[in-house]
């Protein structure tokens, strides 16, 4: 699905123009929406209610860092913060990621929340680590042991926010995928650890 890697390229971009030019990474994106149209006004309410969750306007505690990244896909949007501690010479924490989700009549909010949760974490999972590589057209990666997925201590915690919506119902299996990673690779670009190019992250961060 195009959607994963396409997010993370945009987002990184967009943090990366946010960086250059000195502008809060949020104030940027709510800049290029001037919710002329409903979906750009559905956009806007993710991210602003992504930055009240995590309460952006206050910054991040003293030795944690935070990276925001926002997505539309399979009719729904979503908006995530990731806060890590660590970053520079210190090994990465993921301490906390939040996230805003707009998916129409929100039909059973508890499975829209398990849904979210569940895509963040294999959204983290695969940029951190998982890799596929192969020789001679064989595939290296036999299973788990050498193909570690996300494990319950690599995030310490997980919130999300349901936003209510009188749209018709949309998806939530994937939607919180995308936004996942590069609000992870902001966040760690932002404690001073690397800019990540070149997915996964191991080799380049150490984690936690």
């Amino acid at each position: 699905v195009g959607n994963t890697h396409t997010a993370y390229v945009m987002e990184s971009m967009m943090d990366l123009v946010a960086e250059q030019t000195g502008t809060d990474p949020l104030a940027l994106r709510l800049s290029m929406l001037p919710g002329e149209t409903k979906e750009q006004q559905r956009m806007v309410g993710v991210l602003n209610r992504v930055a009240q969750l995590s309460d952006w306007q206050s910054g991040a505690a003293d030795g944690r860092a935070r990276g925001l990244a926002v997505h539309y896909s399979f009719g729904s949007f979503v908006a995530e913060v990731a806060e890590v501690s660590g970053g520079g010479d210190a090994p990465v924490k993921i301490e906390k990621v939040f996230a805003a989700v707009d998916c129409g009549v929100p039909v059973n909010p508890d499975v829209i929340r398990a849904q979210i949760e569940g895509g963040i974490g294999y959204g983290i999972g695969h940029v951190m680590r998982d890799e596929i590589t192969l020789t001679e057209g064989e595939v290296d990666q036999w299973n788990f042991p050498d193909y570690e997925p996300l494990r319950i201590s690599d995030i310490g915690a997980i919130e999300v926010a349901v936003i209510a919506s009188t749209e018709p119902p949309t998806g939530v299996g994937e939607p919180g995928t995308p936004p996942a990673g590069p609000a992870l690779a902001n966040a760690i670009a932002r404690a001073g650890g690397p800019r990540v190019t070149d997915l996964p992250m191991i080799g380049q961060v150490d984690f936690a």
